[in-house]
């Protein structure tokens, strides 16, 4: 190549470099405008009379209202997850609205935690007694559904559909087998007989004690559940747990209309038919249905805005859900969340704080900075309250043990007192899989203590000390904050996992009751007049928030899309590399 033809070359080079970046900026510029176009308040037209609330179960019901991703503005693209509190809310106000005709449940495989999905079947009872009508449809019932569902007057399924009835489990992936394939070795220290979240790491089925533990938890909270679905259907419990028994789901539904199952089969279009003449409309007029958020929007629209004018007293509601950690995007953020709660204390304006939990635990440092950050906000003479949803277990008990009050309800699991240590030593892969060996010359024995090498007999010891006072230190914590003698809490703790209504017998929980319960209690308890909430922390969040969010997230949907069912066991293995070595966290959740 000779000196023109390089100049040439690099000028290209230059040229397509300036190019890329010149787009990229107007490109950037362009979503900065469109986010910001969207953001704009939008028109939300009266409720008309003779509507219909209608409740669509085919996605995710999550603890409140989320924000659309930076890709879903740009591309239209709708979420349809259903926020839990704006659903009773909705539930609640048109129980005594004149242009809310009934309810809808448009059943499509709803994805939520038990506890959950018995707060919505309460709230559709309470709106059912106000004396309007509840119908619900699906083309097949998933179980989680049918929970809902079976709280509906006419209860209507597809002549070719399904009804899946068949009891609550625990699932969990065990990795033993893999982790020797790659000639990994989890190096795991921690306190308490059932503290089972490492066992996945170390064993290829559960313990005896695990076991025990969760048959313990899972048949108070079958009963529970047996006993809605059975109340709503009019027939007895037992009647609930032999449909299970017999793999309704396999079974002809031309029979379930006999034996209770539902009131009736029909196809969509005829349940659309119905459902006018239920509210009062004609036949060739389209349905008015109008989704729980749209309906707040327009019968409530102040109710979630902050800058709306406010009684003096004023809750703040902080939501805790999803794994904890110190630092990160997702979930419960000690950087963040124990900054905030600083701010709420200091914040003249609050005068109280209910933490929302949903939450299996995680870091054991991270609880502990926001559990300090809590003692800070009770320091200032305001009520602290915590309402417990599907799960709030080890540190998601730990952030909840310094409360006030603590309010969870039946089916909630709870407790999980332990904490655990876990270090994975890649030696093994390194030799037999990369060829690769590893030496160290060092000044001091214990100068690499890191995942190369397994541990010593030494650093095994000292790191099974630190657990064990981490363990006190957790005890302690929870001691102090129920007000009980630490032996108490030991003999109830060693990561034992309860259910809600047992939790309140042995101490852990003052009271059953929702978030909303917990909310009026405080209030109730501790106000002399009106009071206002305020939700933190913000769900939409700035529109460089999610700018600098998108491209996680663009790549956390495409892995998932392309995993599918494997995404849990990459999430799992990928973890291991990535997680704090303390952790007080529990492994199972309630599958419905």
């Amino acid at each position: 190549m000779n000196f023109k033809q390089f100049c040439m070359t690099a000028l290209a080079v230059v040229a397509g470099i300036f190019i890329t970046g010149l787009l990229g900026f107007f490109g950037m510029i362009y979503m900065m405008i469109q986010m910001m176009l969207m953001s704009i308040g939008q028109q939300h037209p009266a409720t008309e009379s003779h509507s219909i609330l209608h409740i669509d179960l085919s996605s995710e019901i999550v603890e409140r209202e989320q924000g659309t991703t930076l890709m879903q503005q740009l591309q239209g693209v709708e979420n349809n997850s259903i926020s839990l509190n704006r659903l009773l809310d909705a539930l609640k106000i048109a129980a005594t609205d004149p242009k809310i005709e009934g309810v809808y449940l448009d059943c499509g495989g709803v994805s939520a935690g038990v506890a959950t999905l018995m707060s919505v079947n309460e709230a559709v009872n309470t709106f059912r007694n106000s004396g309007k009508w509840v119908a619900a449809y699906a083309d097949s019932y998933a179980q989680s559904d049918y929970i809902v569902a079976s709280a509906a007057d006419s209860l209507w399924l597809n002549p070719v559909g399904e009804v899946d009835i068949h009891g609550v489990g625990a699932g969990l992936l065990y990795f033993k087998g893999l982790l020797d394939k790659l000639g990994v070795d989890v190096q795991v220290f921690k306190v308490g007989t059932y503290k089972s979240a490492v066992e996945p790491f170390l064993l290829t089925a559960p313990s005896e004690a695990n076991i025990r533990q969760t048959r313990e938890y899972l048949d108070p909270i079958w009963s529970d559940v047996r006993t809605a679905i059975a109340s709503g259907r009019n027939v007895d419990p037992a009647v609930i747990n032999a449909w299970a028994d017999s793999i309704i789901v396999t079974e002809d539904p031309a029979t379930y209309p006999s034996r209770g199952v539902v009131t009736s089969l029909r196809y969509r279009h005829d349940a659309e038919q119905t459902l006018k003449a239920m509210s009062g409309i004609d036949d060739d007029d389209d349905l008015r249905l109008v989704k729980p958020s749209e309906y707040l929007n327009q019968s409530y629209p102040h109710k979630y805005l902050k800058e709306a004018s406010k009684p003096d007293y004023r809750i703040a509601v902080l939501y805790a859900v999803g794994d904890i950690v110190q630092e990160g995007d997702e979930g419960i953020v000690g950087a963040d969340m124990a900054p905030l709660i600083y701010d709420l204390a200091d914040d003249d304006d609050i005068s109280a704080l209910v933490l929302r939990v949903n939450s299996g635990g995680g870091s054991a440092y991270a609880s502990e900075q926001i559990w300090e950050a809590l003692e800070y906000f009770k320091t200032k003479d305001k009520p602290f309250y915590v309402s417990m949803g599907d799960v709030a277990a080890s540190g998601g008990y730990y952030i909840s043990c310094g409360a006030d009050k603590i309010f969870c309800q039946p089916t909630t699991l709870t407790g999980s007192i332990g904490i655990f240590g876990m270090v994975p030593s890649i030696e093994g892969m390194m030799e037999k899989h990369l060829g690769v060996n590893y030496s160290l010359i060092a000044s001091n024995p214990n100068a690499a203590m890191g995942i190369i090498r397994p541990f010593t007999p030494v650093q095994r010891k000292a790191m099974q000390r630190m657990i064990d006072r981490g363990y006190e230190t957790f005890v302690g914590r929870c001691a102090a904050g129920r007000g009980m003698p630490v032996d108490s809490i030991k003999a109830i703790a060693e990561g034992r996992v309860w259910a809600g209504t047992k939790a309140i017998e042995i101490g852990l929980v003052d009271r059953l009751g929702t978030l909303n319960d917990c909310i009026m209690a405080l209030a109730e308890e501790n106000s002399e007049g009106s009071y206002s909430i305020v939700e933190y922390p913000d769900p939409e969040g700035t529109w460089w928030e999610k700018l600098i969010m998108s491209n996680a997230q663009m790549r956390t949907e495409a892995i998932k899309k392309e995993l599918g069912a494997a995404y849990p066991i990459y999430k799992t293995v990928q973890s291991l590399g990535t997680m704090d070595p303390v952790q007080a966290r529990m492994p199972f959740t309630v599958e419905p």
